[in-house]
């Protein structure tokens, strides 16, 4: 059988979903992932490696730098959500997919949709003054150059950089959630990042599936594997959802 039509039925007699989701997902919306040929971190016109641009030592001392790598390199104002966004949020809609936790901060998720997102890290929505906690959108982030103009200190997004924890209560949220599914489906990641990579082993249910154009560590235990971009595969369910 068609390993569409095995997803597919899988789906139709599932009643409780979670997808876990990276960078993969987002590709076909023309942001670009890290590890990949064309990937943020093959970029080599920066005067450090971007796993050191977007650490917290490094925007503790190094704003500008920080301000215009992030910028430039982080934030897609004109992307759009793809099928794969679509598909996820018409499963929620119908009743069966539970929650979404991902890896990405571009918001996508929310724009097509869905309701019910696990942003493990972070969001490039979100943007706080670091010393009088303001809030401040994408568009008045960008429009003030990182500078609060309230206080006339810094504003950091909310994301996680290199050397930040993860948010324990989404840690928990997310454990629970993939820990209850009877169905896991893993899309447009190679699972080689923690720890959010290791929730994978919280999955008691009855199907993993893997989606993602490259291999995975759990191809071998996984009910179904498909080796092609995520937005081409579930743009399948969109009229079955």
């Amino acid at each position: 059988m068609d390993k569409i039509e095995v997803l597919k039925k899988i789906i139709e007699k599932a009643n409780n979903i979670v997808f876990f989701g990276g960078a993969g997902v987002s590709t076909e919306s023309n942001i670009p992932d890290f590890r990949s040929d064309n990937g943020i971190y093959k970029k080599n016109n920066y005067p450090y490696p971007a796993e050191v641009m977007l650490s917290r030592d490094f925007y503790d001392f190094n704003k500008k730098a920080f301000y215009d790598f992030y910028f430039k390199e982080m934030i897609y104002k004109d992307a759009k959500p793809n099928n794969a966004h679509y598909a996820l949020s018409k499963l929620e809609e119908c009743g069966k997919l539970k929650a979404i936790i991902t890896q990405n901060i571009d918001g996508l998720h929310q724009d097509a949709g869905s309701k019910k997102v696990i942003e493990l890290h972070g969001s490039i929505k979100r943007n706080y003054c670091i010393k009088c906690h303001s809030f401040y959108n994408l568009d008045a982030f960008l429009k003030n150059e990182g500078i609060c103009p309230k206080c006339g200190s810094y504003i950091k997004p909310d994301v996680v950089l290199y050397g930040e924890a993860l948010n324990e209560e989404d840690i928990k949220k997310a454990i629970d959630y993939i820990s209850k599914a009877d169905t896991l489906i893993v899309g447009g990641t190679s699972l080689s990042v923690y720890p959010a990579a290791g929730f994978i082993k919280y999955f008691k249910g009855q199907n993993l599936i893997l989606i993602n154009k490259s291999s995975t560590p759990y191809d071998d235990v996984a009910t179904l594997v498909i080796h092609k971009p995520i937005g081409e595969v579930l743009s399948y369910l969109l009229k079955k959802a």
